[in-house]
């Protein structure tokens, strides 16, 4: 509980936990930045990391500061986003075999992969770059497309244009509005806002499959 009580407080007050990291650790704050993106995209086990909201603060926060350099800090999470899926899509690859003979693995059911196997190729590679911006989704994606059967040479080319694209857009979005006063003084509702837009692909999967199965 202690975990999610911080996390919690990490994400809503993103901005007051980022100014003081920088504060305290100055240009070290590139190397914690880029750590909690490789572990938000590239652990398993770890989806509930922030993503969109810390490249929004991060964005707001370079715009603000002296420390933190917007040239420096894109390239440097575009980089450590694309190191995160990899790791994730190799090691779905190294268990994708395992799953499939044992009916799970930790909260992997095989029935998930062979429904994204199905997704996949229904929806082609442009599934990886909207995964991209959808919480927890961003974290699993590339595990099961590693575990499924997408090749590593079709995978890649859309991780590197989603992450490109999800690093670039939300960072920029902060950098230009996150010091609007408006924002900085509602900063707590602009992340929720931030987190109901990311989630609202998930809530309407869930909504089409219920309405589905029903009629």
């Amino acid at each position: 509980m202690d975990i999610i009580h911080f996390l919690l407080d990490f994400i809503l007050h993103l901005d007051k936990h980022l100014t003081d990291i920088v504060n305290q650790y100055g240009t070290l704050t590139y190397a914690i930045l880029f750590l909690i993106v490789f572990v938000e995209t590239g652990l398993i086990i770890m989806p509930l990391l922030p993503g969109d909201s810390l490249l929004f603060a991060a964005g707001a926060l370079a715009a603000a500061s002296g420390v933190l350099n917007i040239w420096i800090l894109i390239p440097l999470l575009i980089i450590a986003a694309l190191l995160g899926d990899n790791v994730n899509y190799f090691v779905g690859k190294f268990l994708g075999t395992t799953i499939k003979k044992r009916e799970r693995i930790l909260f992997f059911k095989k029935e998930y992969v062979e429904q994204t196997e199905e997704y996949y190729a229904k929806y082609g590679g442009k599934t990886v770059i909207i995964a991209r911006f959808i919480p927890i989704v961003r974290t699993i994606a590339p595990f099961v497309a590693g575990a499924g059967s997408m090749a590593y040479s079709k995978y890649i080319t859309y991780c590197v244009l989603g992450a490109i694209l999800w690093v670039v857009g939300v960072s920029f979005i902060g950098y230009f509005f996150g010091n609007m006063p408006i924002v900085k003084q509602n900063f707590k509702i602009v992340i929720f806002g931030i987190i109901g837009v990311s989630v609202l692909p998930i809530i309407y999967g869930i909504a089409k499959n219920s309405m589905t199965k029903k009629s």
